[in-house]
């Protein structure tokens, strides 16, 4: 029987090197980065010396030219350790890079996705807005050509890697705004970078709930000046290019609930071994059996869940947008919700750094909101839905 997790040996071995990667470099920062608010920059390059930040890239152009599968197993295995940091990861190597890589021209490719799989550029993509998050199509950054460029006016928010330091913005950037004129449902895609006039950071959002070690900016477009070959695809024509790319941001955030609630169960079962209450280990306590029991049976689903849909998620063509949003909404009440149950088992211990599971419950919550809504994931279900007869 071919394993679900893991297909071709290539995966199983792909697996193994994040995990021995994340046991040895990602968990002993994890803490600090996230008491500190810091986006640890050496430790993400060390993710392109492995080849993960273009997992997905083409090899011609500087990638590991893997499958949905490949990062899906990436992004499990890093969350497991620091979700927060593996947000970074997420926002680079799929909302950047996986991204160019199936919307953009070779000339873009060549000249933008070696430096963002070697991570000498730290790299994101700009879609939210103060006024417009769920309701993408209500952005309002707009574009007007002029002469050999276009001009770009308006500002994103809640941008992942739009910053790496308290002043310093993210080198290379998709944006996605409207060109005068155009209808609603048409949007423009452009690659914008560090150093164009009118280009600049607005707000570090800081005091974040959690994903602490990523970095969450303003990023402000005043009169903005982007070359007219830095336009990705047709005018207008990048809104299925957005709607394409959010199948794997989906599938790969799902990834990182999986790493949440994996670990998670490991910390409350290993707790539950250890500690005794009342001259008995805290197992053999029906309340503590039904936390760690149905905590391992949710995940189990979830997890099968994600990496079918992964399976079945071709990069290069939308088709998966109801079980890519099924996979999120499902997975992340699970992790949460599992990360909950961790707090609950350990007690006072759970409510402290020492034991992880506090700072994965705070990351949790994000994959409820960010990458789409729990409600837009519902909405989107249920008009996805209404087009099946029969679901199999």
């Amino acid at each position: 029987m071919t394993d679900l997790f893991n297909p071709t040996s290539e995966h199983r071995a792909l697996r193994e090197l994040v995990r021995s990667f994340t046991e040895r470099e990602v968990d002993p920062q994890a803490e600090s980065s996230d008491h500190g608010e810091r986006f640890n920059i050496e430790l993400f390059r060390k993710l392109g010396d492995l080849g993960l930040l273009g997992v997905t890239v083409e090899e011609r152009f500087g990638g590991s030219g893997l499958d949905s599968v490949a990062a899906v197993i990436a992004h499990e295995e890093l969350a497991s350790a620091d979700p927060g940091f593996t947000l970074a990861y997420l926002a680079h190597s799929m909302l950047f890079a996986n991204n160019l890589q199936v919307n953009g021209s070779d000339e873009q490719r060549a000249k933008y996705l070696p430096d963002a799989c070697t991570g000498k550029k730290v790299c994101g993509m700009c879609m939210s807005e103060p006024g417009a998050g769920t309701d993408v199509l209500g952005l309002q950054t707009t574009a007007a050509r002029k002469g050999d460029h276009y001009v770009l006016n308006g500002a994103k928010m809640w941008i992942t890697n739009g910053a790496v330091s308290d002043t310093e913005l993210g080198d290379t950037f998709l944006v996605y705004a409207r060109i005068q004129g155009q209808p609603r449902n048409q949007l423009s895609m452009f690659i914008v970078e560090k150093g164009f006039p009118g280009f600049s950071l607005g707000q570090k959002i800081k005091g974040k709930l959690g994903m602490r070690a990523s970095t969450t900016a303003e990023l402000v477009f005043e009169d903005c000046e982007v070359p007219e070959e830095n336009l990705v695809g047709a005018e207008g024509g990048a809104t299925i290019c957005m709607m394409r790319n959010l199948e794997i941001e989906r599938v790969t955030l799902a990834a990182m609930s999986l790493g949440i609630a994996r670990r998670s169960i490991e910390v409350m079962n290993r707790y539950a071994s250890e500690r005794t209450s009342f001259g008995k280990p805290l197992r053999e306590f029906g309340q503590i059996q039904r936390y760690i029991a149905e905590s391992y049976a949710e995940f189990m689903a979830g997890r099968a869940y994600t990496y079918y849909t992964a399976h079945e998620l071709a990069l290069d063509q939308p088709g998966q947008r109801l079980d890519s949003d099924g996979v999120k909404l499902f997975t992340s009440t699970m992790g949460k919700e599992i990360a909950d149950r961790a707090i609950q088992v350990l007690g006072g211990y759970g409510y402290v750094a020492e034991y992880a599971v506090e700072r994965l419950w705070r990351d949790s919550k994000l994959l409820e909101i960010g990458g789409g809504t729990l409600e837009a994931h519902q909405k989107n279900m249920c008009r996805e839905l209404a087009r099946v007869e029969r679901l199999l």
